[in-house]
């Protein structure tokens, strides 16, 4: 049977508190998952499950097939577990490989020495059984393998991906500070936004949540901007299913679809950076740039949704200047945004205080090392109810 048509646990990994939202695409594609946690999913799959997987997953970081399961008392008993695998039905004497770990084990305290571990047990297998040894280094653009290792417990798995999911391969130049594109899809999704009314993201930076929008909008999937994944370089990779699955990406993208979405910011280098990077995605077309302070950014008639990501005064003696910054957010959304849901993405909460509406629903995330929150602000617009118009006092 081939590699890629044999079924066995398959873990996608994402950044923390972004599972709620993987699963959710997991199972819109028609997988049935087993577990979710905190950093990931689990289901069963094959090889070409993974690769379908890795071309339309916004919010993951890696699609990892696992080979083997055993006990391992300590990193000789791994060598020797590993040794015992049939290296050769994934590699030739030729092939290229890199390998990564997760582990927690008291007789471990660096990564790389595990790594080496690993290394050493595939490529003395493989010359032993093959009478050659494929070449090994620390590049992740071809074949990679992964050793999750906890307490007596290790499995290891094919990385189908390689080089992480998380980063959607448009966005040539970051600009400041830009927002992982992973976590922008997941707060998006963990927005109202139905991808048909507008979606207007003042602040833009980089553009990175307005581009993710228009991808979402035009159901462009991540697989459209990357050519190069761990799966292609083991044996019994065949192309044509590949392109197959390329070809349902594009089959499926919408190519005039009917939503406003506008990104402006005061920087007008910004929005050059952002059109650069919407042009490469795809999307320029679908998107409004306007250089503008964020109280002239243009508000279509609602409902609709408004997201920013003011800074977060991260350095000393910002907070002072970003407190008024972010209490004339909230004035901006409670005079000019009625009607519409809004949402501000901070990792700190005090600065979220000087905003002075009452948020209707907060989300937990995090970024590099900051806990961080979606606030989530219902904009009524008109003669409301008492008890509704407390909502935004």
């Amino acid at each position: 049977m081939s590699n890629f048509t044999t079924a066995s646990r398959i873990i996608i990994t994402c950044p923390k508190r972004l599972s709620p939202f993987l699963a959710q695409e997991v199972e819109e594609l028609g997988f049935t998952l087993e577990r979710k946690f905190i950093t990931g999913v689990e289901l069963q799959g094959t090889v070409n499950d993974c690769i379908r997987l890795n071309l339309n997953l916004r919010c993951a970081s890696q699609v990892l097939f696992s080979l083997d399961k055993f006990t391992a008392r300590d990193p000789e008993e791994v060598y020797k577990k590993l040794l015992r695998y049939p290296w050769e039905r994934w590699l030739s004497p030729q092939s290229y490989f890199s390998v990564t770990s997760n582990v927690d084990h008291f007789t471990v305290n660096n990564d790389m020495f595990i790594n080496v571990k690993v290394k050493d047990a595939i490529v003395d297998q493989m010359r032993r059984e093959a009478l050659g040894r494929p070449d090994s280094g620390s590049s992740h653009d071809k074949a990679v393998f992964h050793l999750f290792w906890k307490d007596d417990k290790a499995e290891i798995f094919l990385d189908t991906s390689g080089q992480t999911l998380a980063k959607h391969g448009y966005r040539k130049i970051p600009g400041k500070a830009p927002m992982l594109e992973a976590l922008a899809a997941a707060t998006i999704f963990g927005t109202k936004w139905d991808k048909k009314m507008p979606f207007v993201n003042p602040m833009c930076g980089s553009g990175t949540l307005a581009i993710e929008a228009a991808l979402m909008a035009a159901n462009r999937g991540p697989g459209l901007f990357r050519k190069n994944y761990s799966f292609m370089h083991v044996l019994g990779y065949q192309e044509e299913f590949y392109q197959t699955e390329v070809k349902k990406l594009n089959d499926q993208i919408i190519t005039s679809p009917e939503v406003k979405i506008i990104a402006t910011d005061i920087s007008k280098d910004a929005i050059e950076i952002s059109k650069v990077n919407a042009g490469i995605a795809g999307v320029a077309e679908l998107i409004d740039f306007q250089v503008c302070d964020f109280e002239q950014t243009t508000i279509p008639e609602p409902p609709g949704v408004i997201y920013l990501n003011p800074e977060y005064g991260e350095r000393l003696g910002e907070t002072a200047e970003l407190e008024a910054t972010y209490k004339r957010i909230g004035d901006f959304m409670k005079k000019k945004c009625q009607g519409y849901t809004g949402y501000i993405f901070t990792g700190n909460p005090d600065l979220a205080k000087k905003i002075g509406l009452k948020t209707s629903k907060r989300l937990e995330f995090y970024t590099a090392q900051l806990e961080c929150r979606l606030l989530e602000y219902e904009m009524y617009g008109g003669t409301r109810r008492t008890d509704k118009l407390q909502s935004i006092e």
